[in-house]
């Protein structure tokens, strides 16, 4: 009797799923070094680095979010947590547990809930990832790296603070080195003054939505959806004229106090935006690297004052690289206690994406060890495990190739590797007790210097230190 036996072969998928971002080592390393100056930047400003739960309770997080979030967020279903045992049964109480969409609401529920142990104004910046089911597309990610950086304020918080803002930009930006770049910023006072000043009622959230997409679908597309709102051709007329206002940011307060407009808020508007701007200047901000723009109008409800949205000058296309500003009822649904802010959020996933497709930046360092230590034959491994120990204890970052067999597989990982400093270990290097450090210079040429053993930790500090590694 013959058997035949078969095999059922399952193919396994091994691709990332749509919309998550996945780096190669060296893609990965550069992602690193961006995320690194930025929470660096925000931690110079003093500001106490956090993080909240990805998974918190849904009527707790959608407490405020409107239908379109509700349809774009992750929900952790009850059903499938069973077999989790980090969950308590008081969190089954909660039809869903659902994944952060972005880190402003969990900040709001965690100064609600931790308000008595924080001191005020509560400074805090957040980097983490979060998570929105969106339609998978080019540029668009449903997990993506969120940098955050806010002040919380008790009761009020200083419009200075404002101004404090725009000069972390300032900073970050020009250390990112991504080229010449603009902080457009406007106060929704401002904005909102000038509506109450049209001869019609208006639904002013929806115009500053409109407003806020002029640079997408340019004023002719402005002008369709405000006739949409039913608005007169000489309100639109009037709104048009009022957010192509341009110029100095002296001119522009000139044009804005002389337009004729008579509205409270309208002037409180214009009176916060020159503090936030006499207070940039004063904070270092050079005014070649900002503008107050009219039109920028953050249509989401939970703005009230000061808005920002920055952007490289020479690829305007890809839009705000950084925006954020005042809000002051973020956390009503938590609390009673009044508790004003203002932050800025960079989308690192989504700037990192369109940075290296338009080549701005490169991805060229092989690995993040600052040495390679390689030993010729197996008789050297302990010396060179003793120099690594000695180079770490010093904070550098050593790889030693632990892999036996010809050197030629050793000086093809070296190669691929391309550290900045090599040491090769042999038996010459142990009893005479000086290495050879091998060191590639800009033209791609390798220099080479003998070091004592002894005096290796100290000169290659030095090294590094000198040249910002």
């Amino acid at each position: 009797m013959k058997l035949e036996v078969r095999c059922i072969i399952i193919e396994i998928i091994t691709n990332s799923l749509p919309g998550f971002m996945e780096l190669l080592p060296e893609e990965q390393i550069e992602f690193d070094r961006i995320k690194a100056i930025i929470l660096n930047t925000y931690k110079g400003f003093g500001f106490t680095e956090l993080d909240t739960p990805a998974i918190e309770r849904g009527s707790t997080l959608l407490a405020k979010a409107g239908n379109e979030i509700k349809k774009q967020v992750y929900t952790v279903e009850n059903r499938n947590l069973n077999d989790i045992k980090f969950v308590n049964s008081e969190d089954l109480s909660d039809p869903n547990l659902v994944l952060r969409f972005d880190l402003t609401v969990p900040l709001a529920r965690y100064v609600a809930e931790h308000f008595n142990n924080l001191s005020f104004p509560f400074r805090r910046c957040h980097v983490a990832k979060v998570y929105r089911g969106e339609r998978a597309q080019k540029g668009r990610f449903r997990e993506f790296y969120q940098c955050d950086v806010d002040v919380i304020g008790k009761n009020e918080l200083n419009i200075r603070y404002d101004a404090e803002i725009p000069s972390i930009i300032y900073q970050l930006f020009k250390k990112l080195n991504f080229g010449e770049f603009t902080i457009h910023l406007n106060n929704l006072k401002i904005l909102n003054g000038m509506m109450a000043s049209l001869d019609e009622k208006v639904n002013d959230l929806e115009i500053l939505r409109i407003i806020d997409k002029i640079e997408k679908i340019y004023e002719s597309g402005v002008i369709r959806l405000l006739e949409n709102q039913n608005l007169s051709s000489k309100s639109i007329e009037k709104i048009l004229k009022f957010v192509n206002i341009n110029g100095s940011y002296e001119k522009v307060f000139a044009e804005l106090k002389n337009i004729g407009i008579k509205n409270d808020l309208f002037f409180m508007g214009i009176a916060e935006l020159e503090t936030v701007v006499d207070f940039m200047v004063r904070m270092g901000v050079d005014p070649a690297y900002f503008k107050v723009d009219l039109s920028v109008a953050r249509g989401l409800d939970y703005y009230t004052g000061t808005v920002y949205e920055t952007k490289l000058n020479d690829y305007p296309d890809i839009g705000s690289i950084c925006s954020g500003g005042r809000y002051d009822d973020l956390a009503s649904c938590y609390t009673a206690q009044k508790l004003p802010g203002v932050g800025i959020s960079i989308g690192l996933t989504r700037l990192f994406d369109k940075l290296r497709e338009i080549g701005l930046i490169s991805c060229m360092k092989k690995t993040i060890a600052d040495v390679i230590i390689v030993p010729v034959d197996d008789i050297n491994i302990f010396t060179s495990l003793r120099i690594a120990q000695n180079l770490r204890e010093k904070k550098v970052k050593v790889d030693v190739f632990l892999e036996s067999g010809q050197f030629k597989k050793k000086l093809k990982y070296i190669s691929k590797k391309d550290a900045k400093f090599v040491i090769v270990v042999g038996t010459e290097e142990e009893s005479s007790g000086y290495i050879t450090v091998q060191s590639k210079i800009e033209s791609g040429q390798v220099e080479k210097y003998k070091i004592k053993i002894s005096e290796l930790a100290e000169y290659l500090c030095e090294r590094l230190k000198k040249n910002n590694l």
